[in-house]
């Protein structure tokens, strides 16, 4: 990939939400206006049908699909604009136990997160924007280019270091990957470095080598402090639908994953896949992203991105 987009002037453009609200319904999200829920239908055997499909199009998957609709019914008779609202308490009830903000503890310095995903899932983007995110808050911030196979990944992460002036450590192609994670945390031990922010290569879910390559990285970031890597998240492709799914389940068995962050929810994604990983899971969401401009990611609001997701509310309730 390039360098990092050109800034945008954010007050501009409206909200986050309000814009992923947008880009979800263009591509219909899960498409319920159709269902004309005002029209004073009850959860009837073909609205349920329905409903089953526009869920299962979206990526929400059979045993979320299942559990949403059970839920519907055990409320008994409601119709119109309370059914709309059950069908959100409904989702509210999955996603909520994963809207877990990133605690970046003063305990720890520097407090190490370890960005893991496989090819194409945004994760070198992801740092950036979070580095842009940390130097906006006050912190300090150093990359460690740990994807020594891909070499636009080590350019392309030297441009967001560039861009938001955070150093980045790195090393010849095809080094080490866990030597330069290390070597990032004895100069972010140096010089006083609030976070470090390591990327790893990008891996498939089913190479088994590769894995254990990533279990040795997060060994090695345990020599210079026991309690590290502090934060171990999972970057995902919304448009990847059910094989996020596989994607988290062998992450989370290979290191213990501590947070996930959902990119590309402007793409063919649906955003149902969330609901998904929460039911199954439970892992906490740390943020959501969509395009590449530093502000085209936000912590993950449970409440915001179900009116997104269902095409409820309007800008004024979808503000920032």
């Amino acid at each position: 990939m390039g360098k990092p987009a050109d800034k945008q002037t954010p007050d501009k453009r409206p909200g986050f939400f309000a814009r992923l609200k947008q880009r979800l319904n263009k591509g219909e999200g899960l498409g319920l206006r159709s269902l004309n829920w005002m029209s004073g239908r009850g959860l009837d055997a073909e609205l349920e049908e329905e409903l089953s499909d526009r869920l299962l199009l979206a990526d929400v998957g059979v045993e979320t699909t299942t559990r949403i609709l059970e839920g519907l019914r055990t409320r008994g008779a409601c119709e119109g604009g309370e059914l709309q609202n059950a069908l959100r308490e409904e989702l509210l009830a999955i996603l909520e136990p994963c809207t877990v903000p990133l605690d970046i503890s003063a305990e720890h310095k520097p407090f190490v997160i370890l960005m893991v995903g496989v090819n194409g899932s945004g994760k070198t983007t992801t740092i950036g924007k979070l580095a842009h995110r940390f130097k906006g808050e006050g912190r300090s911030v150093l990359l460690a280019a740990g994807d020594t196979y891909r070499a636009a990944a080590t350019e392309q992460l030297q441009a967001w270091g560039q861009r938001n002036d955070v150093p980045v450590v790195s090393q010849a192609p095809g080094a080490d990957p866990a030597a330069v994670v290390y070597d990032a945390l004895e100069a972010a031990q140096a010089r006083q470095t609030d976070i470090v922010l390591a990327d790893t290569a990008g891996r498939l879910q089913n190479q088994e080598g590769l894995m254990r390559e990533l279990q040795k990285v997060a060994r090695v970031a345990g020599r210079l402090d026991e309690t590290s890597p502090h934060e171990k998240m999972l970057i995902l492709d919304a448009g990847l639908g059910q094989n996020a799914m596989v994607q988290a389940e062998q992450f989370d068995a290979a290191i213990g994953l501590t947070g996930i962050t959902m990119t590309k929810l402007d793409g063919g994604g649906r955003g149902g896949i969330l609901l998904a990983i929460a039911n199954k899971l439970n892992i906490p969401f740390r943020f959501i992203g969509m395009g590449e401009q530093a502000d085209d990611m936000a912590p993950f609001d449970a409440h915001r991105f179900v009116d997104a997701l269902l095409d409820f509310g309007d800008e004024g309730q979808l503000r920032e």
